[in-house]
């Protein structure tokens, strides 16, 4: 009896320090597995890194300027020209939705004044309009036709320059007339995932100080999950020109200390960003899909071909597109900027559709925590261009080969950085059969090569990453074929 006693006491004792044992292998275990590299500051915040992949976006100019065939309208317009008798949102959002856009920026106010709800801080606005007998709101009705298109979300443009309040050019007056304003629009329309501000102003106009901070607080106080987008960022800044190009070199990263809304001499700075920056602003590349923002009848869309231009410059440039679709005066987006849209989305999809890198053998010249380290060359060509990447362990003189039996007949290269651990490529060449075909500076969320000599054909596309603020973390490498493109 005492013997077995000693013994159930000894099972009893025993297993506990065997499933401790236990415990600390698996421990041990789970530690050998690699871990990220640490992140290079500064990062992205979670709205960034949504609207970097957004990719392309949607402005859309309306107001009193589309009855007028006018681009800056006085201020002294009267509010009876309004009324877009067809208006239809439901068809501005689904022109985005077939163009692949996500986010549409309405101008709810521009420089007139004119505003495209009925704000009760001025009758000046779609109230004293004929539409609707008064009675509508621009605003509301594109709210209402994004929430039936699951994947459109809404901006707002509220511009600062007022060319009607007579309280602008009286600082305190009118900054409080404009937060008023910004406040109706940030708590009556549910989510708004982008608010432009502009310093554009004309040399004639009455001296005014803005309150960009006020209003930035503000902001940030009623949207939690909204991006601000300025010169000055703080979370989004313009690209310096409105012709849809991003510098060949272009950093998410600046200084914010150096920017300042509405000055004309930061522009090229805005352009290029900083490698030294402290701040993550990434730009935002604005261009019309006609000459004018607001719709003229005598205009037409831009051609295919100088739109994908724009693209690679824009998109390809780490950048994201924000391509102005004006509504004509009955309410409507034209029916050939519909079909100008259409082709553009089918061009794209057409070129990245495909991947010809998915069928080759990879090879690296390192890896982060070995072969089965988890950050290796399969993440390469992976379907997840954010969170999966190949990771070497130099800092220097990395490099990635593509091989392919048979070879491959491309013109286009796509590079893509796992930004979410930040910013750091700033050299990079690319070879095909140890022939140059390619090289730049920075990459970030997106890098497109459109190859200046046109379809080369190779078996060994090698891509070396010469300089990097610190280890390369690349999520995505492409190769694609562009039948829109000849140099020639």
């Amino acid at each position: 009896m005492a013997s077995q006693l000693q013994l159930q006491w000894r099972f009893l004792i025993i297993i506990p320090l065997l499933l401790l044992q236990l415990s600390k292998l698996t421990i041990s275990k789970r530690e050998q597995v690699p871990t990220p590299p640490l992140p290079i500051l500064p990062l992205p915040s979670f709205s960034q890194l949504k609207w970097h992949q957004r990719e392309l976006i949607m402005f859309l100019h309306f107001g009193v300027n589309t009855f007028t065939d006018s681009e800056w309208g006085t201020g002294h317009e009267n509010p009876a020209i309004f009324n877009p008798v067809g208006l239809n949102a439901g068809q501005w959002v689904s022109t985005a939705a077939e163009a692949g856009v996500s986010l549409m920026i309405l101008t709810a106010k521009h420089h007139d004044g004119f505003c495209l709800w009925p704000s009760k801080y001025t009758d000046h606005s779609v109230i004293a309009s004929p539409w609707k007998n008064g009675a509508g709101d621009v605003i509301e009705e594109l709210v209402n036709a994004a929430k039936e298109h699951k994947g459109i979300d809404i901006g707002l443009y509220l511009s600062p320059w007022d060319r009607h309040d007579r309280r602008y050019g009286h600082d305190l007056v009118y900054n409080e007339y404009y937060l008023a304003q910004l406040q109706e629009l940030l708590n009556k329309y549910g989510s708004v995932r982008e608010i432009w501000f502009d310093g554009a102003k004309g040399e004639n106009a009455p001296n005014m100080s803005y309150y960009f901070s006020d209003w930035f607080g503000m902001v940030n106080e009623l949207q939690s999950s909204i991006n601000i987008f300025s010169d000055a960022g703080p979370d989004v800044r313009w690209v310096g020109n409105e012709n849809g190009f991003a510098g060949k070199t272009c950093w998410s990263l600046i200084n914010r200390t150096s920017l300042s809304i509405g000055e004309g001499t930061i522009v090229d700075y805005l352009n290029t960003g900083d490698p030294r920056g402290t701040d993550w602003v990434p730009a935002e590349c604005d261009v019309s899909l006609r000459q004018g923002w607001f719709w003229h009848k005598s205009q037409s869309p831009k051609k295919l071909s100088t739109l994908l231009q724009i693209y690679y410059n824009s998109v390809g440039r780490n950048c994201v597109l924000l391509l102005n679709v004006p509504p004509n005066s009955t309410g409507l987006i034209s029916q050939n900027d519909v079909q100008r849209l259409k082709q553009f989305r089918a061009a794209i999809d057409t070129i990245f559709s495909t991947n010809l890198a998915e069928k080759c053998l990879i090879k690296v010249s390192s890896q982060r925590g070995g072969k089965n380290g988890g950050f290796g060359a399969e993440n390469l060509v992976d379907n997840d261009h954010l969170w999966t990447y190949w990771v070497p362990r130099e800092k220097k003189g990395s490099w990635v080969e593509i091989r392919c039996d048979g070879g491959l007949r491309f013109n286009v290269i796509r590079i893509q950085e796992a930004i979410g651990l930040g910013q750091r490529i700033q050299r990079h060449e690319i070879y095909v059969d140890g022939k140059s075909v390619a090289e730049g500076s920075t990459v970030g969320y997106k890098r497109l090569h459109r190859l200046e000599g046109g379809v080369v054909y190779g078996e060994k596309i090698r891509f070396e990453f010469m300089e990097s603020r610190d280890v390369p973390v690349i999520s995505s490498l492409g190769l694609h074929f562009d039948p829109f493109w000849n140099p020639n």
